[in-house]
């Protein structure tokens, strides 16, 4: 492939990813940095966590995003009483009486299921946990004696951090099979929320969802695509050198002069991010740039989805879990303050 028919492909692909942002903030207010994030993680190719409470439209994001991206979309609910094979297929009685089986909601669309819900999977036991991640991983399942590949799919989770009881939470290593946890929060701006209380449009999710354009972004090209992205963006030495400090800042925080008010961070980390959580960093950051028309990686880059990527990799030592969400994101946020950018990665 030629360098000009590289550059077209990354300029019309990029329209494309901006188009797909526009159609979805039509039905999403509010949520223009959490709407970017997803953008990222879709040509990033990465699993998703959704940190938001409850009725905050995470539903209504993800089935618009499948309208946009083409394929399919499924979801299932994580309850106490959910076992694993109910993700591969169910059973039910026939009208004569007869027991049948169905593929399941992993199953259903087979290749063409490009979004996956999994919602309040922290209700979900561990052994369901350990066949979704092993289905992330790998993008195939086998079932009635047959392979099915989900190659385009991407998987998205959210968790119920109200509620204790009957919850298995999700546990470090299991985190970090996601590329980002995403903040959906209640818009700030008293506006937007008046229009969400008293805008009857927003009170017809399928309604509103439909407004969408459909197929936006060819679903089934994405890996390919993906792959002619992350090969074009570079990265200077310099910015290579400041990536491994902020690396390294995760682990030692102290080291590099982080502070944070309310806790010592020599007794708040346990494990910093890991290799695979530095590869995705980079990998969103990639994306990042190309979406600013970029062929070479900037600080900002990566400061655009550090937090996203990181924070919920972070090991906090047990007395600070209860606190997890608040603490990991002053955390990323002094690193990133913190740690000095050379000024030659400035103007890599």
């Amino acid at each position: 492939m030629t360098s000009a028919s590289v550059a077209s492909q990354l300029a019309d692909w990029r329209d494309h990813a901006l188009t797909l942002e526009h159609e979805v903030k039509k039905v999403m207010v509010g949520q223009d940095q959490a709407i970017r994030a997803i953008n990222i993680a879709i040509f990033a190719r990465g699993h998703v966590l959704l940190e938001g409470g409850v009725g905050v439209g995470k539903t209504t994001l993800l089935q618009s995003i499948a309208r946009g991206l083409g394929g399919a979309y499924e979801r299932i609910e994580g309850t106490v009483d959910l076992m694993p094979n109910d993700l591969i297929y169910h059973t039910f009685l026939g009208e004569d009486g007869r027991p049948k089986v169905e593929e399941g909601p992993l199953l259903r669309a087979g290749e063409q299921l490009s979004v996956f819900f999994f919602n309040e999977i922290n209700r979900a036991r561990p052994q369901v946990h350990a066949l979704m991640l092993r289905v992330m991983a790998e993008r195939h399942v086998t079932a009635f004696k047959k392979e099915y590949r989900l190659p385009h799919m991407l998987v998205f989770a959210d968790r119920n951090q109200v509620e204790k009881n009957e919850t298995f939470e999700i546990p470090s290593a299991a985190r970090d099979r996601f590329m980002m946890e995403i903040p959906i929060d209640i818009p700030d701006d008293r506006n937007l929320r008046k229009a969400l209380m008293f805008d009857v449009k927003f009170q017809h999710a399928e309604r509103l969802t439909q407004q969408v354009q459909s197929g936006v972004l060819a679903y089934d090209q994405l890996n390919a695509f993906s792959d002619v992205l992350q090969s074009h963006i570079q990265a200077s030495d310099v910015l290579q050198e400041y990536a491994l400090d902020l690396w390294q800042a995760t682990q030692s925080p102290a080291a590099f002069g982080v502070r944070l008010e309310s806790v010592d961070v020599n007794r708040l980390i346990h494990t910093g991010a890991s290799p695979r959580g530095m590869g995705m960093l980079l990998k969103a950051a990639r994306v990042h740039a190309w979406l600013m028309q970029r062929e070479h990686l900037y600080p900002e880059d990566i400061h655009a989805v550090f937090h996203e990527i990181i924070a919920h990799r972070l090991v906090l030592n047990p007395m600070f879990e209860s606190r997890r969400t608040q603490l990991s994101r002053e955390l990323t946020q002094q690193i990133l303050a913190t740690v000095s950018v050379p000024e030659r990665a400035k103007a890599a």
